[in-house]
């Protein structure tokens, strides 16, 4: 119980901070991308910071592995965690340390329970296509056959992906590029799917409160009604009683 309590405490104290370390990696790994001219100064401290944040979530994990009372059960529990901390050790690929940052932000951020499903939603989206465009744009604006040359070009190609559309005006044309695309599609149609799960939810909650409003206003009325009518009885009986004479009256 002291060492999940201490696991607990972590992570509500490191929820905030890693947030923030997120909004930072997607900064400097924004930079080189919408400014391809940026010195290699700025470029390399872009690299570092990415790494640094990548580190922050990876000893996280450490850490709440190293606290669980259960290590084994963690692993196994949280294997998409270890897979993300492992992805950009495979091979220094700035798209895998994309990914397994995004994992690990969605996996921290269910953790934190104040947190509402539509907010959640909401985050995803604007994280997936923000990160999409970025990801399209690195590897297609070099590609001699490609379209997506600027940073609207790959943002409105985010948007028609994520939402199935696929106008196709503007399509990835390397093999990594249409491996974004894949990842978006799919991410796109959980995302819907989730969004429309949660409306209906909400609907259906919403009827079943109605329901059980209606259920209690009738009941409340029936039972008004069967009150009414005892009383009805009441007031006809004693009305009978008084209206007959009594024996020794009549002789």
């Amino acid at each position: 119980m002291d060492e999940r309590s201490a696991q607990h405490r972590w992570e509500r104290r490191t929820q905030q901070p890693l947030m923030g370390l997120a909004v930072v990696f997607a900064a400097a790994y924004a930079v080189p991308i919408i400014w391809p001219d940026a010195s290699q100064a700025v470029t390399k401290a872009c690299e570092v910071v990415e790494w640094v944040v990548w580190g922050a979530f990876s000893l996280d994990y450490l850490v709440r592995l190293v606290l669980t009372e259960r290590r084994r059960e963690f692993v196994r529990t949280h294997w998409l965690d270890l897979c993300a901390v492992l992805l950009p050790l495979v091979q220094p690929l700035r798209l895998l340390r994309v990914v397994a940052t995004v994992l690990l932000v969605g996996q921290r951020a269910r953790m934190a329970t104040q947190i509402r499903l539509t907010t959640y939603v909401a985050g995803a989206v604007v994280a997936l296509m923000m990160f999409g465009s970025l990801a399209v744009l690195s590897v297609e604006r070099e590609s001699p056959d490609g379209n997506i040359k600027s940073m609207g070009d790959a943002v409105w190609w985010s948007f028609t992906t994520m939402t199935t559309v696929g106008y196709g005006d503007h399509a990835p044309t390397t093999g990594l590029g249409r491996m974004i695309a894949v990842g978006l599609m799919l991410s796109g149609i959980a995302l819907l799917g989730v969004v429309t799960a949660n409306i209906a939810a909400w609907f259906i909650a919403r009827f079943e409160s109605d329901d059980v409003e209606e259920r209690r206003q009738t009941a409340a009325i029936e039972a008004l009604a069967e009150e009414v009518r005892a009383l009805r009885a009441q007031v006809a009986a004693l009305s009978d009683s008084s209206g007959k004479v009594p024996e020794k009256s009549r002789t």
